[in-house]
């Protein structure tokens, strides 16, 4: 295997959207003041260029009077959409109708309704917002028709087709069960260390799951499909992990087991994540998931699961070996990596075009008065890119990237064109992020699926291709995961030397194989779906 000197190849241009979160702290320590708020992207007006979607929360008083709700009507905490231009991104908000209405955590992406057109789906503290993408750059919000609003405080939520009818489907993770009159004290009770409660404080909540109709509405499922476990959700990702063509579902739960949710194939889910290994760390204990991504780091054909934690619970890699689980954070150095860090958005992207999946973790603690308890810990961290050595990780020197920040959602994608995936991060209480990444040299490829069968975004598509150097790699079509993120939904390749791709095999979620030979290099192929 061939690697492209990091110090060359992982140079990093920095630039910010004009953005700032507003999460609205208060002496009372609501929890949802730490925790908001995700990113995504998208190409919404179909010229080519990925848009940046970044979600707010919104005004709280401190103390919340009984009965009252977060306000966000102060364009201060307006959720904000920027377009992507020749010139840079423009504010579209208003124009787009994408404000919002409650304090926001996260974002999902997907064309619902097979238009050819992204439609957004944002998860909020209180009622969410599913907006239709109308082409002619608004968005209407059809949440009451289409009948997702939900409730409760919704975190990461995924558009899949779970049961291959050709229509994307959505399914809404919830944290806890918590509202501000349920609000504790906890922490010592002396001025500066009251804290954000522990979820060990609040009860467990279950998943949602809507049925695309078809028709712009959506049945809840949640119920009758088995997605009604218990749990305390913050991320969520959709790979097939077994590889029996249904796409399965992984969540990150805080202070609770991580689950997998098996895609039975007849509507119907069955949570395996004890028997499949992921549950746990290795010691056989809960920690705090939060971030996660569900790919395959070692080209075995075989979708891996990254899940990040918080200071002194390591983040966690689990290797599928042929549809089980295995912890692999110590033998990777992963655990000796991210002992003392603290993670939240989370994503595989092979960063220097090598061939090999990278990991990047956006970092900071829950607790903004950690110092006071965890000498060493910090609630601003430094990003993390975690380089894939081939078996082994170590911690990339990027520049740009040593700057703490208490950082939350993170979403990829390819935002200048150029084959190299950039990042963009939202901050809580803070600037949001954009590193465009001047990565070198690397061949890559960026596979970008229509469907017709099946669903239009192609979503629960799986592309493997053959390099010319006889190395193979294997991808899947979600925009799902990170922490309250969706990233672009094309399938990025790095290529390392190799100048042109032998055989490019995509299975569609409707069973079709379909087939490209001799491909070359440093393009976006687009593929599109026979009809028969």
């Amino acid at each position: 295997m061939f690697f492209w000197p990091c110090a060359v190849f992982l140079a990093v241009a920095a630039g910010t959207v004009p953005f700032r979160n507003q999460s609205s702290p208060t002496g009372e320590k609501y929890l949802i003041e730490t925790m908001t708020g995700g990113v995504a992207l998208l190409d919404y007006d179909g010229d080519g260029r990925l848009d940046i979607f970044l979600v707010n929360g919104a005004a709280l008083q401190d103390p919340m009077p009984k009965g009252a709700r977060p306000d966000k009507s102060d364009p201060r905490f307006w959720n904000r959409l920027y377009r992507n231009t020749p010139a840079g991104f423009i504010d579209v908000t208003e124009r787009a109708g994408v404000r919002g209405h409650s304090y926001g955590m996260g974002a999902a992406v997907g064309d619902y309704d097979n238009d050819g057109r992204p439609d957004l789906y944002v998860t909020n503290f209180g009622e969410n917002n599913l907006y239709r993408n109308l082409g002619d750059g608004r968005f209407e919000d059809v949440t009451a028709n289409a009948g997702v609003k939900g409730g409760g405080w919704s975190t990461a939520a995924a558009f899949v087709d779970y049961d291959r009818d050709g229509d994307l489907d959505l399914f809404v993770a919830r944290y806890l069960e918590w509202d501000f009159a349920l609000n504790k004290w906890c922490g010592a009770r002396q001025r500066g260390h009251r804290s954000y409660c522990h979820p060990d404080e609040f009860k467990p909540v279950s998943h949602m799951l809507f049925r695309n109709n078809g028709d712009g509405t959506f049945a809840d499922v949640s119920r009758t499909a088995g997605v009604t476990v218990e749990s305390k959700a913050l991320g969520v990702a959709i790979n097939d992990y077994n590889r029996d063509g249904w796409p399965d579902i992984a969540v990150a739960n805080d202070s609770w087991p991580q689950q997998l949710f098996r895609n039975n194939g007849d509507g119907t889910f069955r949570e395996v994540g004890l028997t499949a290994g992921i549950a746990y760390d290795e010691d056989g204990r809960v920690y705090a998931g939060m971030g996660i991504d569900f790919a395959d780091y070692d080209n075995d054909g075989w979708p891996d699961l990254f899940v990040n934690a918080l200071a002194n619970q390591r983040y966690w890699l689990y290797r599928n070996v042929k549809g089980s689980f295995e912890p692999v954070t110590g033998k990777t150095g992963l655990g000796e990596l991210t002992r003392l860090s603290s993670g939240w958005g989370a994503r595989f992207l092979d960063y220097d075009n090598d061939g090999l999946r990278d990991i990047f973790v956006a970092q900071g603690h829950v607790m903004d008065n950690i110092e006071l308890t965890q000498p060493g810990v910090r609630y601003r961290e430094p990003l993390a890119l975690l380089r894939n050595l081939g078996g082994e990780f170590t911690r990339a020197a990027v520049p740009g990237f040593d700057v703490p920040l208490a950082a939350r959602g993170a979403a990829t994608g390819d935002l200048n064109g150029d084959g190299f995936l950039d990042i963009v991060v939202n901050c809580n209480n803070g600037p949001a992020v954009v590193h465009i990444n001047r990565g070198g040299r690397g061949h890559w490829l960026s596979i970008d699926l229509q469907g017709r069968r099946s669903n239009r975004d192609g979503i629960g598509g799986r592309v493997r291709v053959e390099t010319g150097s006889g190395r193979e790699q294997h991808g899947f079509v979600s925009t799902a995961s990170s922490y309250l993120s969706a990233s672009d939904k094309r399938v990025h390749f790095g290529l390392g030397e190799d100048r042109a791709v032998r055989l490019i095999e995509v299975t569609w979620p409707s069973g079709t194989v379909q087939r490209l030979e001799n491909v070359e290099a440093d393009s976006v192929v687009k593929v599109v779906e026979p009809e028969k």
